[in-house]
């Protein structure tokens, strides 16, 4: 009644399964994502992608070329220190260059940071630094008490004294982290992968010849078993000298000793790879506030025009950003000066916004139940004229 305990001590039973000569193949996996990290993220979504380096110049070049205006409650000043600064905020760079780097920061790494140098009053210089080398240092109260910059093996600590603190910290909304801002690509980082990963699929395509994979079955010609090393080195060799790459595309193939091609796979119409690119792309653009059709992504209708999306472009996400950033940098050289003024965009000179600033002008100069103070407040305009010392 035991004699099935005694089966290990014979000849193991020999079995054969019917799927064994059976291959399956994995479908489609789980996705591979990029890294998340800021430098990762730059490479992808920046440095290796046409989409968002595009996005990222259009916003930073736009907001470098507002013009500005200093203003306190009682006058718009012509001349001013602080212009005087941002003007020539350092040696290498001037005021658009500035404000282009800032800007691209925030977008990049949604953290932007200035450096003033100077001992008493404001600043005799400013420079921004790279986010990525920035760290934060938060006090027992959870406000930041220094900024630690880091480069070349060495850091350098920027101490926050009496609450004036020698660096700009500027960023965007985050929910989940009070110390730093959330970029957008970090946001777009999905799409991005996305759209990088059509565009190596495309060019393995045509590497390829544009053909979708396939499969050389021996047919076990004259009684062989099987292709001999020799056989299998000779193949490999041909295959990739007389049959990939782009020179080689349509070039016949020659099977012989039994040997068949079989074609496995999708065409690239099958698999719409075009689409797939152009709806990332989209939503790239999307992620960076950049209208699809300003960047000449087809599929986009949104906007009746050029005109329009460019409008829409300016006041939905150039605008905002640029207040925000010139507000936090009036607070903050105003800290250093001792007097209180504002750094604001000057709108009547926006080429974009002409339109709209007209219809805003004749609208509020015809409304006669107004007073000229109350105009003025309506429009943006201090109590006083431009330069005006009385």
């Amino acid at each position: 009644m035991f004699e099935f305990l005694k089966r290990g001590k014979g000849a193991p039973e020999a079995k054969a399964s019917a799927a064994g000569r059976c291959l399956a193949w994995p479908g489609a996996g789980r996705p591979a994502w990029s890294a998340r990290d800021t430098g990762s993220l730059t490479r992808a979504g920046f440095l290796g992608n046409p989409v968002g380096f595009r996005a990222v110049r259009l916003i930073s070049e736009a907001a470098a070329a507002l013009p500005l205006m200093l203003q306190d409650r009682g006058r718009r000043y012509d001349e001013h220190p602080a212009l005087a600064l941002l003007a020539r905020p350092n040696s290498g760079q001037g005021r658009a260059e500035m404000i282009e780097a800032l800007v691209g920061q925030i977008l990049l790494t949604g953290n932007g940071y200035v450096e003033a140098v100077g001992a008493e009053g404001l600043p005799y210089e400013l420079h921004v630094l790279r986010s990525e080398r920035m760290a934060l240092v938060p006090g027992a109260d959870g406000w930041p008490t220094a900024y630690e910059y880091a480069a070349g093996g060495a850091k350098h600590r920027f101490t926050v004294t009496d609450g004036l603190t020698p660096i700009c910290h500027i960023k965007s909304f985050h929910p989940q982290d009070d110390h730093y801002g959330l970029s957008a690509l970090t946001a777009a980082a999905s799409a991005i992968d996305v759209h990088n990963a059509a565009s190596a699929w495309s060019k393995a395509l045509l590497d390829n010849a544009a053909r979708p994979s396939g499969a050389i079955v021996y047919r076990g010609a004259d009684g062989q078993a099987g292709l001999t090393p020799d056989q299998y080195d000779r193949l490999v060799e041909e295959m990739e000298s007389q049959h990939q790459g782009a020179r080689n595309a349509g070039r016949p193939m020659l099977l012989e000793g039994g040997l068949d091609w079989k074609p496995m796979g999708f065409s690239p119409s099958d698999m719409e790879f075009q689409k797939t690119k152009e709806a990332a792309a989209r939503e790239i653009a999307l992620a960076f506030g950049v209208p699809p059709m300003i960047l000449g992504i087809p599929g986009d209708a949104t906007y009746a025009n050029y005109q329009e999306a460019n409008r829409a472009f300016y006041r939905l996400t150039v605008l905002p950003l640029m207040t925000r950033v010139a507000a936090a940098l009036a607070e903050w050289l105003s800290d250093f000066a001792g007097e209180r003024f504002e750094l604001r965009v000057d709108l009547d000179q926006v080429p974009a916004l002409a339109a709209e600033r007209d219809g805003q002008w004749r609208r509020v100069s015809e409304a006669l139940f107004l007073t000229d103070a109350e105009k003025r407040a309506l429009l943006g305009l201090p109590a006083r004229e431009v330069g005006s010392d009385g």
